[in-house]
C-alpha cells in the first residue's frame, strides 16, 4: 500500500505524511475519532466557522514540527531520524486524549482527570500495539527524554501546539487578531544548553504572539456567548448525572451511558483498561445525540436546558472584575425559583456564578528565553522593551454571573 499520501491544510497548503508509521498512526481508530470532535468545543455559537476539528489541528501541529525540526538541523544541532520521527509523533498525538466538544467538558465527563493524562495512556496503548515502537515518543510526551529541548516542541509556551493552533483558530474564526507568524518564529528558533531559545531578531515575532494570544483569549476562548454554550452543555451533563443516579434510564449510546453513571474515579479509570476503550469510542456525535433526544424529555430542567443549546438560548451573561452583587443575584434565584416552580437548589441551573483566569504568559515556567547576539539568554519580558509584556504575565481573574435570559 502506499502509504506517502498528502493532505491539503486550508491554513499551510499540502502536508507531506513523513513516514509509513505515522501513517498507520493517523489510519489508527484513535485518531481518526479526532474527526468528530471539534476543536473550540462551542464557539462555534458565536463564530459559525470555528467548526474545526482536532484532527486538523493535530495535522498543522505535526507539519509545524517538520519545519522546526529542518531549521534546528540547518543551524548545526543534530537530531536523529529517530528523534525526528518520535518528536513528530508525540505533537500528532498530543491531544489524542481529548473528550466531546475538547475543553468544553474536561474533567465533567471523567472528574479530576486531564486530557493530557489520557492522551498518555492511549499512546501508552498504541505503543503496545506497535510493538514499542512508539517508546521514544512517549519518552518525549513525557518530558523523561535526556534531550530537553525535543519536549519543549511538543509542550512549551512555544511550542508547535500554540503555534498552530493560534493561526488555525484565527482563520476559522475569521478573527484576525490572532494571526501570527508561525513561519518565522520557527525559523528563529534555536537550541542553546538543552533549551529551545529564538535568536535575538526573532523577538519582535514573539511580542506579537504573545499579544496574540492574549487577545484570542477575551475574542474568542473565553467569550461571553462562548461562556454561555459551553456551561450550558456542562449543566445539561450535570443534570443528566443526576436523573440516572435517581434511577432514571436516560437514552444515551453505550459509550455516553457509561460515563453518566458517573462514580469512576481517576485510580479506576487509569487501572482499568474497559474505562479507557469506551472513552476512546465517544466524541460529540453521542452528545448531540443524546440532548436532541432529552429534548423532549419530561424532567423539566433536562428538557429545557437542553431545547435551549440546540435552539441557541443562551444564558446571558454578565463578566466583571469584581464578584457579582449579592442582592442582585438572590433576586434572580428567587425569581427563577417562583417562574420555574423549582427547589433553591435546582434553581442553579438556571442562575449561577463562576470565574476564568487568563495570562497569556508564566514568566519561570518554561519561559521563552531570547539568545541575544553576545551568547547569554534573557527572557523575553527582560529582553523586550514593551513594557506591555511584563502585564501579560499577570494572571487576570474575572467574575461571571449567568442566569437564563427568561429572568430580566
Amino acid at each position: 500500500m502506499n502509504k506517502k499520501k498528502i493532505i491539503n491544510d486550508p491554513v499551510y497548503g499540502f502536508i507531506s505524511i513523513p513516514t509509513e508509521l505515522i501513517f498507520d498512526l493517523i489510519e489508527h481508530p484513535y485518531f481518526q475519532r479526532l474527526r468528530y470532535i471539534k476543536q473550540l468545543g462551542m464557539t462555534h455559537l458565536v463564530y459559525p466557522g470555528a467548526l474545526h476539528t482536532r484532527f486538523h489541528h493535530a495535522i498543522g501541529a505535526m507539519y509545524l514540527m517538520d519545519t522546526a525540526i529542518e531549521t534546528l538541523r540547518n543551524k548545526g544541532h543534530n537530531v536523529s531520524d529517530e528523534e525526528e520521527e518520535a518528536v513528530t509523533i508525540a505533537i500528532l498525538l498530543h491531544d489524542i486524549g481529548h473528550g466531546p466538544f475538547s475543553h468544553a467538558l474536561e474533567r465533567t465527563i471523567i472528574e479530576g482527570i486531564d486530557h493530557e493524562d489520557i492522551s498518555s495512556m492511549l499512546m501508552n496503548k498504541l505503543n503496545e500495539q506497535f510493538d514499542g515502537r512508539l517508546t521514544m515518543a512517549i519518552s518525549i510526551f513525557n518530558n523523561t527524554f535526556p534531550r530537553k529541548f525535543l519536549h519543549q516542541l511538543v509542550s512549551s509556551q512555544l511550542d508547535m501546539d500554540r503555534l498552530d493552533y493560534l493561526n488555525r483558530d484565527s482563520f476559522f474564526t475569521g478573527v484576525s487578531e490572532g494571526v501570527i507568524s508561525s513561519e518565522r518564529i520557527i525559523k528563529m528558533l534555536n537550541v542553546k544548553d538543552d533549551h529551545i531559545v529564538v535568536d535575538a531578531k526573532g523577538i519582535y515575532s514573539i511580542e506579537k504572539f504573545l499579544i496574540a494570544r492574549r487577545l484570542m483569549y477575551w475574542q474568542v476562548y473565553l467569550h461571553k456567548t462562548v461562556i454561555a454554550g459551553e456551561e450550558l452543555l456542562v449543566k445539561i451533563f450535570k443534570r443528566c448525572r443526576e436523573l440516572t443516579i435517581k434511577g432514571e434510564d436516560l437514552f444515551a449510546t453505550p459509550a455516553l451511558k457509561h460515563f453518566i453513571k458517573g462514580g469512576i474515579s481517576k485510580d479506576a479509570f487509569m487501572n482499568q483498561d474497559h474505562h479507557l476503550e469506551t472513552f476512546a469510542s465517544l466524541d460529540d456525535t453521542d452528545i448531540m445525540a443524546a440532548v436532541k433526544v432529552w429534548t423532549g424529555h419530561n424532567d423539566f430542567i433536562l428538557s429545557t436546558l437542553s431545547q435551549n443549546l440546540v435552539q441557541r438560548k443562551l444564558y446571558h451573561v454578565d463578566i466583571s472584575n469584581k464578584r457579582p452583587d449579592k442582592e442582585f443575584v438572590n433576586s434572580l434565584i428567587k425569581k427563577a425559583i417562583k417562574k420555574y416552580n423549582l427547589s433553591e437548589q435546582d434553581a442553579g441551573y438556571f442562575v449561577f456564578t463562576t470565574s476564568i483566569r487568563n495570562n497569556a504568559y508564566t514568566a519561570g515556567d518554561g519561559n521563552i528565553g531570547i539568545l541575544m547576539k553576545d551568547g547569554h539568554v534573557h527572557d523575553i519580558t527582560t529582553a523586550s522593551d514593551n513594557s506591555n509584556l511584563e502585564a501579560l504575565a499577570k494572571t487576570v481573574k474575572k467574575y461571571i454571573l449567568c442566569y437564563s435570559k427568561e429572568l430580566i
